[in-house]
């Protein structure tokens, strides 16, 4: 396997330092340069041509939002992890650099400065890994949503949605064209450390019809509405006098993520089999390979996304290996998959 070449970027030479050294411990990796703002990524970028960049997203000059539209606008971009405080704004602007083009995010567990992040170190090592077989150009293209459906007879379906890596833009863009008419009952499974989970709620909510929230142990799940599963808790489903009720807990970690899909597919057709929709989107793994076939057995319907539009085309992969697929779909046709298997 060929040497993952990255550059580390970051406006705090202690960070650069750490980041640099979790990275060259491993030796399929090696950092080839390093950066301390944006405009200096940017020349970087080209003069090294890494695989891989981790971006800050606090500097001076150039904020690294700044420099990830900047990047992603050259030819052949190297595939962008965006590391981030644990904050409202590191949040938020983490989503806003995956929608511009980073495959994937790593929180700082302390802050901006972060010496903590030696802890964490198999995690990082994991993400870029991930990220040198990730397809970044499928973030050149801009994906205009579709005009949103004015009205749908009400259909009532449980809709289940799995993502890992590059599924948060993917996500916003199926909730900002689900028609609030369908009345459909919807639960998310991103892959996602505990603090981002609630902001992505949040940013789902403003630009979808639908109430969308972060889940909580005990929550009912009605029609209009979309619960986000939690970082770190595990999301169920139990039917109890006709209503569909939440569980959280913090079982094992399964396929080595909690969050998993396979749970929540797996209680979404025991408790409403036949009207269950799952939605296995972009991700590093096979989470939701098992979760789809209780699903198709228990009368479901199964969707997943084409290797093309994918930025890592392993969980749909594994997905549509079980042969329990009914559809498979680019982006922009995911939400028109779900009203027809939803018999709209």
């Amino acid at each position: 396997m060929a040497i993952i070449r990255v550059l580390v970027v970051d406006d705090s030479k202690f960070m650069r330092t750490i980041i640099s050294d979790i990275l060259n411990s491993d030796p399929e990796i090696e950092v080839i340069g390093e950066a301390c703002d944006g405009v200096e990524a940017i020349e970087k970028v080209k003069e090294l041509k890494p695989d891989v960049v981790t971006m800050d997203v606090e500097m001076p000059r150039m904020d690294g939002l700044t420099a990830v539209s900047e990047i992603m606008k050259l030819q052949n971009p190297p595939a962008i992890v965006m590391l981030s405080a644990l904050t409202q704004e590191g949040a938020d602007a983490t989503f806003e650099a995956l929608k511009r083009g980073a495959v994937d995010f790593m929180p700082k567990p302390s802050g901006t400065v972060s010496p903590d992040l030696r802890k964490k170190g198999l995690e990082l090592i994991e993400k870029i890994k991930n990220a040198a077989v990730a397809k970044v150009s499928i973030y050149k293209r801009v994906v205009k949503p579709k005009p949103k459906i004015k009205f749908v007879t009400p259909l009532g379906k449980l809709v289940v949605i799995g993502a890992s890596t590059g599924g948060p833009p993917v996500v916003e863009e199926i909730m900002s064209s689900l028609p609030l008419s369908a009345r459909f009952r919807v639960v998310i499974v991103q892959h996602m450390p505990k603090g981002f989970t609630s902001r992505f709620a949040k940013r789902l909510d403003s630009v979808s019809d639908y109430e969308v929230r972060e889940a909580v142990d005990g929550d009912k799940l009605t029609g209009g509405v979309a619960l986000v599963a939690p970082g770190d808790y595990h999301l169920v489903l139990e039917k109890s006098n006709g209503d569909i009720t939440v569980r959280l807990n913090k079982d094992q970690p399964i396929n080595g993520v909690r969050p998993s899909v396979e749970p929540t597919l797996i209680s979404a057709a025991r408790v409403d089999g036949p009207n269950t929709i799952a939605v296995i989107l972009t991700g590093m793994g096979k989470d939701g390979q098992v979760g789809v076939q209780f699903v198709k057995k228990a009368g479901g319907k199964v969707i997943a996304q084409s290797k093309e539009s994918c930025v890592v085309f392993g969980m749909p992969k594994r997905a549509i290996e079980t042969g329990c697929v009914d559809v498979v779909a680019d982006i922009p046709d995911i939400v028109n998959a779900i009203l027809k298997l939803a018999g709209a």
